[in-house]
């Protein structure tokens, strides 16, 4: 599995977005141990109030836990690797919460430990935590015949792909894929070998290169979006300033955005609009096939919980009927038949817990594999989107003053109408011509 962790505070905004259905197709709030209450948003903030008799500002150790993509994990897969993560970074008995998130037909699970031990009132030390969990990935790799990503074995290796939250963040407002994104800065950047070079190969893609307010050299889109080079490009800072130069040499962010408001006409903002239109509706079509779907699925889901309840209720009672009462019951604990009856119930009952496990895995593997066969279409759909709109972009730096060649554009239009009615006059018939304009891409 891939790990990710990091401490962090503010537990109230953490509880509520692993509690947030928006960009999740299914929320589950699995297991909360060592607080008070059992509810996510009351028990972080238990660990908030007893964090604030201490001087820890990031009292919480937050995970994520990915399989790789096409894997299988249950429930139990799951919680040996959090298990693993416990035993490796001494956080046995702390209290934690377990969270699992279904998007894009893939599951992973969140896992929340509070550091603060109570007993002494201080924040456990959890040092090079990261190196130890690159361990605990490579070994959860191996047990389960994954295959291990390059830059698990080589960090070298990364995928250069690879992006934050705020990386997607930005990505999404300019309805972006971030991979798509990432990879025009750095097909961009290994394309060129100089200033000119990079600034034309942008200019191409519709980006303008500009000198920052605080991260040098930047590039700025149609939208007034801007993006930082050596963040998107893959690079350091000072590769950038070595292949780029002074960014003092180019012009301000505002200059830039600027220049691409007054060359856009109001014709070319229709073009614009029309594009996004298209693009959105696209969006459209998809999000509605995958409500669709999501809305089944947490049906079944509904369902067959509610099935088990019952289920699992009628079992109890059958159980407790087993044990005798009365003086019956103490003659039982004399013979010791008491105990036999009390552990053949614990067997039943812990029988029954996995056979409940295994039917929602079941369930969820089965519905993860439609979801991603529905999914398939969908990154079709959105790729179809993806294109159109970084043509777009394209399109826009290509066209951006399409109107100042109009007038003449108009002109020889009325030129051949007043040939063609001087024609008609004489009783001639009109000539036929080759319509010309201007050939615009969208």
């Amino acid at each position: 599995m891939i790990l990710k962790a990091k401490e962090r505070g503010n537990a109230p905004q953490l509880a509520r977005y692993l509690l947030a259905m928006r960009d999740n197709d299914h929320v589950e709030l699995h297991d909360v141990r060592g607080f008070i209450s059992d509810e996510l948003v009351e028990a972080f903030g238990e660990a908030d109030a007893i964090a604030r008799g201490t001087r820890c500002e990031k009292h919480l150790f937050s995970m994520s836990f990915n399989p790789p993509a096409g894997a299988e994990a249950s429930i139990e897969d799951f919680e040996k690797a959090i298990d693993q993560v416990e035993a490796k970074l001494g956080l046995e008995g702390q209290p934690r919460a377990i969270v699992f998130h279904e998007k894009d037909g893939r599951r992973h699970a969140h896992a929340v430990w509070s550091r603060i031990d109570s007993e002494r009132m201080r924040a456990i030390n959890l040092s090079h935590f990261k190196n130890k969990l690159r361990d605990v990935s490579r070994q959860l790799f191996l047990e389960h015949g994954w295959s291990i990503p390059r830059g698990l074995e080589d960090r070298r290796l990364r995928d250069p792909l690879g992006f934050t939250r705020e990386e997607w963040q930005q990505a999404r407002r300019a309805g972006l894929d971030p991979k798509e994104l990432k990879a025009v800065f750095q097909h961009a950047w290994k394309a060129s070998d100089n200033r000119a070079a990079f600034e034309q190969a942008l200019k191409e893609r519709g980006f303008w290169l500009a000198k920052g307010d605080r991260r040098g050299f930047v590039a700025v889109d149609y939208r007034g979006e801007v993006y930082a080079i050596a963040r998107y490009s893959g690079v350091k800072a000072k590769d950038v300033e070595a292949k780029l130069g002074d960014p003092q040499a180019l012009r301000s962010v505002e200059e830039i955005k600027a220049e691409i408001s007054g060359g856009i006409t109001a014709r070319l903002q229709d073009f614009i609009k029309q594009a996004e239109r298209d693009a959105a509706r696209r969006y459209l079509q998809i999000d509605f096939r995958k409500a669709e779907i999501v809305g089944r699925h947490q049906e079944e889901r509904r369902q067959l919980t509610e099935a088990q309840e019952e289920r699992w209720k009628a079992e109890t009672r059958k159980r407790a009927e087993r044990l005798p009462k009365g003086f019956s019951g103490i003659w039982h604990r004399l013979t010791g038949r008491y105990a036999k009856v009390k552990a053949q119930n614990e067997r039943e009952a812990l029988e029954a817990l996995h056979r409940d496990r295994a039917e929602k895995d079941a369930l969820i593997i089965k519905q993860i594999e439609e979801r991603q066969a529905i999914q398939r279409d969908i990154r079709a759909q959105r790729e179809a989107a993806q294109q159109e709109l970084l043509r777009l972009r394209e399109d826009v730096a290509r066209y951006k003053n399409l109107d100042r060649h109009e007038p003449d554009y108009r002109q020889t239009r009325k030129r051949e109408k007043n040939r063609d009615d001087d024609d008609r006059q004489r009783g001639h018939k009109p000539r036929r011509r080759r319509r010309r304009g201007p050939e615009i891409g969208f």
